[in-house]
C-alpha cells in the first residue's frame, strides 16, 4: 500500500526532472555552447554539446580563409546553438555563426577601444574586398587598401594582417575596415623616429620616388624628403626629369629638417664643388667668352659659361639697334654666342654680360665714315613732335630735330611737308658715339641767309621786303638773303599817324634803320622811325638849319634831289 502511495509522487518528481531539463536547453538555443567531435562522416563532424542527440556541422566551417580543415575526433569545439533538434532528430549547429558572434564581441571592444584587429582578405566584392576577421566578414573598400593605388592585390591575399576598424553596425552585420590608417599610422611613427635622428648635413642614399615640375621627392628608407630642382646641380635644370628617373637612387645631402612640420630639404649639387668659387679670376671684367644660351625671359638671356655659371645678358646689351624687342627674336635656347663680360659679383653669383659689345659698334663706325657736314639719304622711320627718325646705315637712325628742317618756317610747320617713307637727304651735324645719337639737319643742304648779314651791325640801313602784315609791326626779309627783320608798330613811321601797319602791303620795299641783331635768335629788329630821324639829321647837317631861314622842307627837298642828280650821274 505504502508503494502504491508513493508512485504519484514519483512521477510527478520525475515529469519536474524533465521539465527542467528541457527549460534548461531551449535556454541555449541562440547561444555557444561547447561540444566534443565524436566522429568524423565525409565532409561533416559530428558533434555532442550534452542534449539528447548530437549535431552535424559541416567540415569546411572550421577551415580559415578557404584552406583545409584539421580538425580531429575528440577536439573540444564552440558551436552556435541553432535548433535542438530537426526533421531528423538532430540538434541544428553552426560553428560559423559561432565564431561569428565570438569575433563580434571581440571586435565592438577593439571597436572601442581604437585598437587594430587581424583579419585575412579573401574575396573581391563591388568596389572593394572582403576581409575574414576570425569569423565575421568585413567590408574593406578599394581606397582602404594601401597609401596608394594597388593594381595587383595578390600578393596580399590570404594572408593575416592588421587592420583598422572604421564603422561597426552589429545589427545589420556590418563592418568597415582600413588597412591604409594602420599602414599611415606605421609610417607616421617610423617617419617621427627617422625624422627625430635626422642632422643637417647628413648625407644618406635614397630612391627618386616621384618627380614633379619643381623636384623631386626621395625615399630615405620611410620617409621622403623633397630634392628641389635648384638643388640637384649647380647648372640649371629646367625641369628635374632632364636629371633624375623615378627608382633611381642618389646620394643626397640634408640641407633642412623641420620637426614640427616632418619636411626635409635635400640636395646633391651640396655633394661637388662650387663652380663659382673664384669666378672673378676665371672671368674678369672685360674678356670674351663663348657660351650656350640656357633660358630666355622678357628681360634678357642666360647664358651658360661652364655646368653651374650662368650670365644674364640683358636686353639693353643685346644689340646695338635693335631695340625694345623680344631677346626670343636676338637669340635662341641652346644657341653658343660670344659675350664680353660686364660685371661679376661673386657673393651674389652674378655676372653680367654684352652680347653686343662683340659686335661692332655702328655708332663708332659711322661716326669714322661720315664726318660732320657729310651729305646722307635715308628713309624717314618715325615721325614724332619734336622731329624726323631717318634710317642710315648698318641700321643706325638719325634725327633731324624740328629746329633743323628749314631756314624761313618754324619746325612745326615744316614738319608737315614731309610723310613716313619719304626719302630724305640731310647733313651730318654731330654724332654721340657714346649716347648713340646722330644730329641731322636738313636746312642745312641750303646756303644760311643769317650768315650773308652776319656783319650787319646796329645804325645800318637796309632795303627790307615785307612779308607779312600783324597788329603789333609788320615781319620783313632784309636784303635778298632771306635773313627774317621786324618791324614794332611804333618804328613804322615817325608820325603817329602814319604808324598803321595796314598802310603797308605783303611784297612793298621799304628801308629801314637796323636798330638790333640778336645772332642767338637769328632775328633782326629794324625801324623806319629811326631812319626818317636819321636821314632828317644828316639833312639839317648837310644843307644848313632851319635858322638860316630855310624851312625844313627846303631841307629835304634839296637832299632829295642832290641824290636824284647822284643816281642820274651814275
Amino acid at each position: 500500500m505504502s508503494r502504491t502511495a508513493e508512485l504519484p509522487d514519483t512521477r510527478e518528481s520525475f515529469a519536474a526532472m524533465l521539465d527542467e531539463a528541457f527549460g534548461s536547453a531551449n535556454s541555449l538555443e541562440g547561444t555557444v555552447v561547447e561540444g566534443t567531435v565524436i566522429a568524423i562522416e565525409n565532409d561533416m563532424a559530428v558533434i555532442d554539446v550534452g542534449l539528447k542527440a548530437e549535431g552535424r556541422v559541416a567540415l569546411k566551417e572550421f577551415s580559415v580563409g578557404g584552406g583545409r580543415s584539421e580538425l580531429q575526433i575528440g577536439d573540444l569545439v564552440e558551436v552556435f546553438l541553432d535548433r535542438l533538434e530537426n526533421a531528423n532528430g538532430e540538434a541544428v549547429l553552426s560553428r560559423e555563426k559561432a565564431r561569428r558572434e565570438e569575433a563580434w564581441s571581440v571586435l565592438e571592444r577593439a571597436f572601442e577601444n581604437n585598437q587594430r584587429v587581424e583579419g585575412v582578405i579573401f574575396g573581391r566584392v563591388k568596389g572593394g574586398f572582403t576581409v575574414d576577421l576570425s569569423g565575421a566578414v568585413a567590408f574593406l573598400p578599394g581606397s582602404q587598401v594601401d597609401v596608394r593605388p594597388v593594381r595587383d592585390i595578390t600578393p596580399l591575399l590570404n594572408v593575416p594582417q592588421p587592420f583598422q576598424i572604421l564603422k561597426m553596425d552589429r545589427r545589420r552585420g556590418n563592418i568597415v575596415v582600413s588597412r591604409r590608417a594602420v599602414l599611415e599610422e606605421t609610417r607616421a611613427e617610423a617617419r617621427s623616429e627617422l625624422v627625430a635622428n635626422l642632422k643637417e648635413g647628413q648625407i644618406l642614399d635614397g630612391v627618386v620616388k616621384n618627380i614633379t615640375d619643381y623636384g623631386a621627392f626621395v625615399d630615405l628608407g620611410g620617409v621622403d624628403g623633397l630634392l628641389h630642382v635648384t638643388d640637384i646641380a649647380w647648372r640649371r635644370v629646367n625641369h628635374p626629369s632632364e636629371a633624375l628617373n623615378i627608382g633611381q637612387t642618389v646620394r643626397v645631402q640634408v640641407i633642412r629638417v623641420n620637426p614640427e612640420t616632418q619636411r626635409i630639404s635635400l640636395g646633391m649639387k651640396q655633394l661637388l664643388a662650387d663652380p663659382w668659387d673664384g669666378v672673378s679670376a676665371k672671368y674678369p671684367v672685360g674678356v670674351k667668352f663663348h657660351g650656350r644660351v640656357t633660358n630666355i625671359t622678357d628681360y634678357g638671356a642666360f647664358v651658360e659659361l661652364e655646368p653651374g655659371v650662368e650670365g644674364l645678358v640683358h636686353v639693353s646689351e643685346m644689340s646695338w639697334t635693335k631695340k625694345n624687342v623680344h631677346p626670343g627674336k636676338i637669340v635662341s635656347t641652346s644657341q653658343e654666342v660670344e659675350v664680353m663680360v660686364l660685371e661679376v659679383d661673386a657673393n651674389k653669383r652674378r655676372i653680367s654680360l654684352g652680347l653686343k659689345q662683340c659686335l661692332d659698334n655702328p655708332w663708332q663706325a659711322f661716326s669714322v665714315t661720315h664726318p660732320p657736314e657729310t651729305i646722307v639719304e635715308g628713309e624717314i622711320k618715325n615721325i614724332t613732335e619734336f622731329g624726323l627718325f631717318v634710317g642710315l646705315d648698318a641700321g643706325v637712325d638719325g634725327m633731324v630735330h624740328l629746329s633743323d628742317l628749314d631756314w624761313h618756317r618754324p619746325g612745326e610747320e615744316a614738319i608737315q611737308e614731309f610723310k613716313k617713307g619719304d626719302v630724305v637727304k640731310a647733313m651730318v651735324l654731330d654724332v654721340d658715339v657714346e649716347k648713340e645719337r646722330i644730329s641731322l639737319g636738313i636746312k642745312q643742304l641750303g646756303s644760311d641767309p643769317f650768315a650773308k648779314v652776319a656783319d650787319m651791325k646796329k645804325g645800318d640801313t637796309v632795303t627790307c621786303t615785307v612779308t607779312q602784315i600783324t597788329e603789333s609791326g609788320i615781319e620783313v626779309q632784309v636784303g635778298e638773303e632771306g635773313a627774317k627783320g621786324f618791324i614794332r608798330k611804333g618804328d613804322l613811321a615817325r608820325d603817329r599817324q602814319d604808324q598803321r601797319p595796314e598802310r603797308f602791303a605783303v611784297g612793298d620795299k621799304i628801308d629801314a634803320r637796323v636798330t638790333n641783331v640778336d645772332r642767338a635768335t637769328r632775328r633782326i629788329s629794324l625801324s623806319i622811325k629811326a631812319r626818317e630821324i636819321a636821314d632828317e639829321k644828316e639833312a639839317v647837317a648837310t644843307y644848313g638849319s632851319s635858322d638860316s631861314g630855310a624851312s625844313l622842307g627846303d631841307i629835304l627837298g634839296a637832299a632829295m634831289r642832290k641824290a636824284r642828280e647822284g643816281q642820274d650821274r651814275e
